[in-house]
C-alpha cells in the first residue's frame, strides 16, 4: 500500500502569503507567514514588514538568539529596542524579515540551518508577491542568530546536506551580505571538557560533542571560510565572556584571507549582547553596510 493514500490530505509544505496590512508610513506588513511546515513540529513563521518605495526594496531576514534553545522572531536582544533595529532598516529603504527557526530542543543541527535556508528560499519564490527585490537578500544575527546567519552566508548548494529541503524544497540560498553580532564561529573551541545533559552544545548536536566532532566542524562557519563569499560585517564586544572576541577576529582574518570582503568591528568594553555599549552606532554602520552592499547594481533594472 503507497504511503500517504491519496485520499488522506497532508499540511501544505508552507503557505503562500496573505493580504499584508498597510501602516500610515505606507510600510506593508506581512504576518505570521508560514514558510515550513513538518509534520510534528510547530510551523516556521516570518513577519516581513516593506517599506514605500518607488521600486522592490531589497531584504534583510534578521536571525535571533538565544543558545539555539529558545529566542522568538518579534524579539531583539534586550539591549537594542525593536524600532532601532527593525525601524532603522526600514527607514533606509530595506524590508525586513524576522524569522522563527526551530530550537535545539526541537530538533538538533543542521535543523535550524535548514530552517534559514526554507525562509531564504520563500522570500526569494514569492518575491514578486511580496514587493521584494528576488536577488538582493541579506543576512543579519544575533548570537546564535549570528552563527547561524554566519553559516548560512558561507554554505550552498556546494554542501547539499545544509541546504535541507523544508519548505520550497530546492533554490537559491545565496545571500548578498551578512552581519553577525558576537556569534560563535568555531563550536569546537567553545566546548566544556563535561558538559550536562541540558547543555546548549549538548542539545544543539544532538549528543555528547565529544562523540561528534565533525559535527561540531560542521556547524563551524571557519570551515567553510573560501573564496568567493558573500560581504561580511563581523561585530564583537571586546569584553565578551560567553563568546569571545576571538571568534568574529579568526573568522574575519580567514575571510580576508581567502580574498573576500570582510570587517570587523570591535566595540570596546563590551559584554555579551552590547552590554555596557552604546548600540546606537553600531546599528548605524550595520545599517549602512547592508545598505551598501544590497543596493541595486546600476545596470541592474530587474532586481
Amino acid at each position: 500500500m503507497a504511503w500517504p493514500p491519496a485520499e488522506l490530505s497532508l499540511p501544505p509544505v508552507q503557505l503562500p502569503p496573505t493580504a499584508p496590512t498597510t501602516a500610515a508610513d505606507g510600510v506593508r506588513r506581512y504576518d505570521g507567514l508560514s514558510y515550513a511546515t513538518n509534520s510534528g513540529y510547530r510551523p516556521r513563521l516570518l513577519d516581513l514588514s516593506v517599506p514605500a518605495a518607488a521600486e522592490p526594496p531589497a531584504v534583510v531576514v534578521w536571525i535571533h538568539g538565544g543558545a539555539w534553545m529558545e529566542g522568538d522572531r518579534r524579539h531583539p536582544p534586550p539591549t537594542v529596542s525593536a524600532d532601532l533595529l527593525f525601524g532603522s532598516l526600514l527607514r533606509a529603504g530595506l524590508a525586513v524579515a524576522t524569522i522563527d527557526y526551530r530550537h535545539a530542543r526541537e530538533a538538533p543541527f543542521p535543523a535550524q540551518l535548514h530552517d534559514i535556508k526554507a525562509a531564504i528560499r520563500y522570500l526569494r519564490h514569492y518575491a514578486g508577491t511580496l514587493g521584494i527585490a528576488r536577488t538582493r537578500i541579506g543576512l543579519w544575527g544575533e548570537s546564535a542568530g549570528g552563527h547561524l546567519a554566519a553559516l548560512a552566508g558561507l554554505t550552498d548548494a556546494v554542501h547539499p546536506s545544509l541546504e535541507g529541503t523544508e519548505g520550497i524544497a530546492q533554490g537559491d540560498t545565496t545571500v548578498g551580505a551578512v552581519v553577525d553580532w558576537y556569534g560563535i564561529t568555531d563550536v569546537g573551541a567553545l566546548l566544556p571538557d563535561a558538559p550536562g545533559p541540558h547543555d546548549p552544545f549538548v542539545t544543539f548536536l544532538g549528543g555528547d560533542p565529544a562523540d561528534r566532532p565533525h559535527l561540531a566542524a560542521a556547524a563551524s562557519p571557519v570551515s567553510y571560510a573560501r573564496f568567493p563569499a558573500p560581504p561580511f560585517l563581523l561585530v564583537h564586544g571586546t569584553h565578551d565572556t560567553l563568546v569571545p572576541f576571538e571568534h568574529s577576529e579568526r573568522l574575519a582574518g580567514l575571510l580576508r584571507a581567502a580574498g573576500n570582503h570582510a570587517e570587523l568591528v570591535a566595540v570596546p568594553g563590551a559584554e555579551h549582547i552590547f552590554l555596557n555599549a552604546d548600540v546606537a552606532p553600531v546599528v548605524a554602520r550595520c545599517v549602512a553596510f547592508l545598505a551598501h552592499h544590497l543596493r541595486r547594481p546600476a545596470t541592474d533594472r530587474t532586481a
